[in-house]
């Protein structure tokens, strides 16, 4: 187990002096087998997941700073593992000794054992001096905390606390191949428990690597978010219109697209890297010879890449802060900054400055982001209308079970029916 909280710790380090978690683990990779591999993910996202508690019970228990950032990861990692997992205290306690060995040096093993013993022996009494401070209950920044509470002050304890909660794996049947209730019931087949939610969700019960369960291969579902699920629908496309996917990688929105009609579609991302997952996405989703064309462009200026007509439908999935979906992604919480959100308030409003010339009289955009803060939401589409009298806001009618404030989905509680990541969603109409 040492090995593996080594990595984690390494991973969890270079996090939090800003590189993705993604990136971090692939930096950590040592080719374990997939056992370690995944116990190291394992430990990498639940320590970042509760990283503003396990912080400060780190420096609690540490009467001077701790001056090496890998051995102050090791302490968290371990701290995650005797508060949430089921690894046996004192085994985890004596691992992270010899971890903190491999990491820093050989003295490090008696401030480590020092540090983890003291807090198996105060463990109530510690936990309860971070009860006044915001940032260790919570786990999340402050400013994040400030924000939330301002912006949704009937709700914001439960969405923090939902952004602490491990996602489910939830899918998107591929109702050109088959229906949700086949899906299910080819799982089932294969002793693997999972429910249909709405018209083409299906959870599964266990999360488990995709790529084994069966259907994978034939492009049977695609994994998405039930709360993203809700997109596609919004926009209402029907057989022959022209769509434009403005902000298209890596797929997920594109390939639902593709599946509710047999539209004309312009799928646009200004990144070319991440095209080629979508385009492995339409390959694997068997949507590579319908009506689509890939481009790499910047929605900003459509000049070099539009041909003039107007779209029916624009799907404008503009880029985000991503608090909405802190669960599935929690070195967000760390790698964000307050100034980022003003930061990209401002894209967000070029963006549907941009897109609005490209449709059609009568056409519908949806914008949509994986946010919750107001200032890329509701706000940038309050502004917007307000400066475009040809721009008319449509209520947007959710199906019932899905929890929502106005365009806001909110982040789901473990054990929702309609188990969701929070995603803000606005549909507008060009009026002729």
């Amino acid at each position: 187990m040492h090995a593996e909280q080594a990595l984690a710790a390494r991973a969890v380090a270079r996090v939090i002096d800003g590189a993705k978690l993604t990136d971090a683990l692939a930096e950590v990779d040592d080719g374990s087998a997939l056992r370690g591999r995944t116990l190291v993910q394992e430990l990498a996202y639940g320590t970042l997941r509760h990283w503003g508690t396990l912080d400060a019970l780190t420096r609690k228990l540490a009467r001077n700073p701790i001056p090496d950032p890998l051995l102050r990861a090791l302490t968290a990692v371990a701290l995650y593992q005797i508060l949430h997992t089921r690894a046996p205290a004192f085994a985890v306690v004596d691992r992270a000794v010899e971890a903190a060995a491999q990491l820093a040096r050989p003295a490090a093993r008696g401030l480590e054992n020092a540090l983890l013993r003291r807090f198996l022996r105060e463990r109530d009494s510690l936990l309860a001096d971070l009860q006044g401070d915001e940032v260790a209950r919570h786990a999340y920044p402050r400013w994040w905390i400030e924000r939330l509470r301002r912006d949704h002050p009937a709700d914001w304890e439960a969405m923090l606390a939902a952004g602490n909660a491990r996602p489910p794996l939830s899918l998107r049947v591929n109702r050109r191949v088959l229906s949700a209730p086949e899906l299910v019931a080819r799982f089932a087949d294969a002793g693997i428990e999972a429910v249909q939610v709405g018209e083409a969700g299906v959870v599964v019960a266990k999360p488990r690597p995709v790529t084994d369960l069966p259907g994978y291969a034939d492009g049977a579902f695609a994994v998405q978010d039930l709360g993203a699920q809700l997109a596609a629908p919004l926009l209402g496309v029907t057989d022959g219109m022209r769509v434009l996917d403005a902000c298209a990688a890596p797929g997920g929105k594109t390939t639902h697209l593709l599946e509710c009609a047999d539209v004309e579609l312009t799928a646009l991302d200004a990144d070319a890297s991440r095209l080629d997952r979508l385009r492995d996405n339409l390959r694997r989703m068997r949507h590579d010879r319908r009506r689509v064309r890939v481009v790499a462009g910047d929605a900003n200026d459509p000049g070099p890449w539009w041909d003039g007509r107007p779209f029916d439908r624009i799907l404008l999935d503009v880029p985000c802060t991503a608090s909405g979906i802190v669960r599935r992604h929690p070195d967000i919480k760390w790698r964000r900054r307050a100034s980022d959100v003003q930061a990209f308030s401002a894209t967000q409003s070029r963006l549907l400055e941009a897109a609005w010339p490209l449709l059609a009289a009568g056409g519908r955009l949806l914008y949509a982001t994986c946010s919750v803060f107001r200032a890329e939401n509701d706000e940038r589409v309050g502004e917007f209308c307000a400066g475009h009298a040809d721009a008319l806001r449509e209520t947007i009618n959710f199906p019932a079970d899905v929890a929502h404030r106005g365009g806001q989905v909110l982040p789901s509680a473990p054990g929702a029916r309609h188990n969701q990541d929070g995603f803000f969603y606005a549909l507008l109409r060009k009026n002729p």
